[in-house]
This record gives structure tokens, C-alpha cells and sequence, in this order.
């Protein structure tokens, strides 16, 4: 069977599409050159008193420009609704937009729910009055649905890992055949993004590999903040010695490049020895520290709430962190088999502990300087007064007052993050080789890109579109946090 075409029976729009990006990039440059010699549209006062603006050539061109932006979105937007509706009648567009259904309603859901209820939702809900915020809320939650239900195989067409000899460097859209001639008939029937240069499914892979990418940056980056924060708030509060010692030593990790500390920790040679392994063991307990402490802080003054709350959540933390270090996973056995929740492979744990233990410095000197300018101020002193105890002040009104850097923080180092998956991928460190993280993808596909750009373009642009949406949307809640 012939290769599917890239819009099929939307072939229609695709001049217009091609016509309305040409229209604004070339109304975009005239606006810009114009701006250095035009002045904008006259004040003219009206006749009840109110002032409003004549149009003059910048107001029209940035009319103009918007429009044609406004196009450019109407005809993707038909794209994907026609892609939806046709699947491959509408050719890969179409079948990936027909995949990728469930995304598209999660996603519609999350956005109607947020925008219903916005003014109840406080600084996320106040997010969406931010345009910048709004498409990068939408890039990162389109991602993150699409790991969700990959894993749940309802969007992948074939295995990740599955080969196929018939396959190798195929182009986008080609019809898929195990061997040469043999149709396979229960599989998907084209292999959309093309294949690899082991015969494997770029599409599905793509899919795959956001999966790694949600699940290690978004909670290695959380884990470093419990350490930071755990470590900054009373390096702040108390000063002296104890603050002396703790910068000292984030600043003598901070000295280490961070690309070079990151191969140092995730190299075989390091691993053999067990090091990353006994980090962990550390440095998760700090989640069982933190909200310990967070919990027992609050609920002191309410002593038969206090004792079974921290029971509960010590015992679940506990249970885990335990799972966590059992034999299984290379530090010691302290849990039967029957007890041990889950398995985390060893690539993927090293990594994690790498990216815990790489941010939690640099999270610490954030929290550290913000605790010093907020501990000066009145609110600080009326709890001091109250009577309340150091880490009441330090949890409960030091580090909300601080939330709108820490949040803004927090997106951008997974940005970071994901970036350093790609690189660690991208140089076969960390991860197993078969891995489909988007870094591995990509170092796969470079070998033939001059021939063969496919299978490397896929993965480097869903990682730009996640770091993009995560830096836009970090831009967003900065501007919405600085109003607040």
C-alpha cells in the first residue's frame, strides 16, 4: 500500500495554512521595521470626556498580524478536529490526532473545570487570565495526559521496544509489515512518524518516552525541594553556625559543574560501588522529615488529632521509603517480598537520586535568601509574639510568603530537568540503552539524520515543546504571582 500523506483528505487547507504563516511572518518583519520610524496612533479626546486612540499604520499592521496569527490557529485547530473525526482518511495528522483523543478531552476537561471555577482556585486559577501562562499550561498538561494514557497503551500503535526488519528508516506513513510481504493483521496498520534504524515505531516511542520524562523530573525536582526547603528555612531562621556549615557545603556541590556532576554520579564505574544507592537511603528520608515536621508544627496545639495524623502518614512514608531501599532495589533487605510495593529499576533510580541531589543546593540558597528577607518582616514578629515555636513560624509563615518564587522555581528546574534527561539519554548514561526517553531517541537517530531526519526530528520537538510550555508557563505564574 502507498505511504500516507501528511493531511490526506485536508489537503485542502494546507495552502491556506502555508499563505496565512507567510502573511505573518512577513507582517510581523514589516511591523518591527516600521516601529523604528512610525509613531503609534494619536489621543483624541471625545466629547463625553473619555480618551481614545486613532488607528494610524502601526495599529493597523498589528491588526493585520494578528489576524493572520488568528488564521494560522483556525486551520490547525481543523486540522486536529478533522484529524479526529477522519483518523487516517485525513493522513498522519490525522491518525495521530485520532490517537490522541483521550488527550484532547482530558485536556479540554481540565481547562472548561479550571476556567469555570478560576476565581475559587486562587494563583492557579488566576493563571488563566495570562495568555503566555494559559498555551504553556496547555503544552506541559498535553504531555503529561499523553504519558497518562500511553501507559495505559490507548495511544501507542506498537511496542516501543518491538523491531521490525521490514521497518528500518521507513518513512512517515508507511504501511507496517513485520517481514518483507508479511502483513501483520492485528497490529496497527502504518507506523505514522516512521521507523528507526532498528525497525521500532517513532510515534510510539515518542509516546514512551514522555512517560520517563513525567515520571522522574517532576518528582525528583519536588524531592529536592523538600531538601532544600528543609535544610534553607532554619539555616535562615536560626544564622550562626548552623548556616554557616549548611551554605558551606551546598556551595562546595554548587562548585561542581552541573553536566559534570551529573556523568560523575550515573557513570557504571560509580554505580558499581553502591554510592547513588546509599544517597538515596538518605536523602529520602527527608520527605518523612518534612512533613512530619509540617504536620506536627501545625496540629501541636491539637494533641488527639496530632497523634493518629502523624501515625497515618509516618506509617504510609515509612512502608515506602522501606519498599524503596529493600535488597531488591541494591541497598539491604528489610522488607519480605510480600511487603515490597513496587520496583524501580536501577538506571531510573540513579538518575533520580542524581537530579535530587544536583538541585537540592541550588534550592537551598533560594529558600535560604528568601527566608532572610522574610523573616524581618511584622507578620514574623507577631507569631514570635504569639508564642509560637521556630518551625510553626519557619512552615506556616515563612515558606507560604514564599511560594510565588518557590512555584515559579520549581517549573523552570523542571524544564532544567528534562533538558538534563535529554543530555544524560542523548550520551547513553543512566538509562538503559533500550530506553525510549527522548534523549536516547534522539543520540538513535542522529547517526542517519542527513538521510533519515525523522526519527531524531519526533523526540527533539516533543522535548522542546515540554521545556517551552514549562518555561512559558513558569513566565505566567511570575506575572500572576507579582500581582497577587
Amino acid at each position: 500500500m502507498e505511504p500516507l500523506t501528511w493531511t490526506g483528505s485536508l489537503a485542502v487547507l494546507t495552502p491556506i495554512l502555508w499563505t496565512a504563516a507567510a502573511a505573518f511572518v512577513l507582517l510581523a518583519a514589516i511591523r518591527l521595521i516600521a516601529g523604528l520610524f512610525l509613531a503609534s496612533g494619536d489621543t483624541v479626546t471625545q466629547p463625553d470626556g473619555t480618551l481614545s486612540m486613532t488607528r494610524g499604520p502601526l495599529e493597523t499592521l498589528d491588526l493585520a498580524t494578528r489576524w493572520a496569527f488568528y488564521v494560522i490557529l483556525g486551520v490547525l485547530a481543523a486540522f486536529l478536529v478533522g484529524g479526529a473525526v477522519l483518523g487516517l482518511g485525513a493522513g498522519i495528522i490525522g491518525g495521530m490526532a485520532q490517537r490522541l483523543i483521550p488527550v484532547w478531552i482530558a485536556l479540554a476537561l481540565v481547562i472548561g473545570v479550571s476556567l469555570t471555577f478560576r476565581r475559587r482556585l486562587g494563583l492557579y486559577g488566576k493563571l488563566f487570565g495570562s495568555t503566555i501562562g494559559s498555551v504553556g499550561f496547555a503544552l506541559v498538561m498535553f504531555w503529561v495526559f499523553a504519558a497518562f494514557f500511553g501507559a495505559l497503551d490507548m495511544i501507542v500503535t506498537h511496542d516501543p521496544l518491538a523491531q521490525s526488519g521490514a521497518m528500518k528508516n521507513e518513512v512517515p506513513g508507511t504501511f507496517y509489515t513485520k517481514m518483507i510481504g508479511d502483513i501483520d493483521e492485528g497490529a496497527y496498520p502504518y507506523y505514522l512518524l516512521g521507523g528507526d534504524n532498528l525497525g521500532r515505531d517513532v510515534f510510539s516511542r515518542m509516546i514512551a518516552g514522555a512517560l520517563v520524562v513525567v515520571q522522574i523530573a517532576p518528582m525528583a525536582t519536588a524531592f529536592a525541594f523538600m531538601v532544600g526547603i528543609t535544610l534553607g528555612l532554619p539555616a535562615a531562621y536560626y544564622g550562626g553556625r548552623l548556616d554557616t556549615t549548611l551554605t558551606f557545603l551546598a556551595n562546595l556541590i554548587l562548585a561542581f559543574p552541573v553536566i559534570l556532576l551529573f556523568y560523575l554520579l550515573v557513570t557504571p564505574e560509580i554505580v558499581a560501588t553502591g554510592i547513588p544507592t546509599y544517597m538515596a537511603a538518605v536523602m529520602f528520608v527527608f520527605p518523612i522529615v518534612f512533613f512530619t515536621i509540617l504536620l506536627n508544627s501545625r496540629y501541636h496545639t491539637r494533641p488527639k488529632l496530632r497523634l493518629p495524623l502523624l501515625i497515618i502518614v509516618i506509617g504510609v512514608l515509612g512502608w515506602l521509603y522501606l519498599s524503596l531501599i529493600s535488597k531488591r532495589f541494591g541497598v539491604l533487605e528489610v522488607l519480605p517480598r510480600w511487603l515490597d510495593l513496587f520496583d524501580i529499576p536501577g538506571g531510573i533510580l540513579v538518575v533520580f537520586v542524581s537530579v535530587v541531589f544536583v538541585n537540592s543546593p541550588t534550592v537551598f540558597r533560594i529558600v535560604r535568601g528568601l527566608g532572610l528577607d522574610i523573616k524581618t518582616r511584622d507578620y514574623v514578629a507577631a507569631a514570635q509574639t504569639r508564642g509560637e515555636g521556630p518551625w510553626y513560624i519557619m512552615l506556616w509563615e515563612l515558606l507560604p510568603n514564599a511560594r510565588g518564587p518557590l512555584i515559579v522555581d520549581f517549573c523552570l528546574r523542571v524544564g532544567y530537568t528534562t533538558i538534563l534527561l535529554g543530555t544524560l539519554g542523548f550520551f547513553g548514561l543512566g538509562l538503559p540503552p533500550e530506553s525510549p526517553d527522548w534523549g536516547s531517541t534522539i543520540n538513535d537517530g542522529r547517526k542517519l539524520l542527513a538521510i533519515y531526519p525523522h526519527p531524531a526530528l519526533a523526540p527533539a520537538l516533543a522535548l522542546l515543546s515540554l521545556v517551552l510550555g514549562l518555561n512559558l508557563l513558569a513566565d505566567g505564574l511570575r506575572e500572576e504571582s507579582l500581582r497577587d
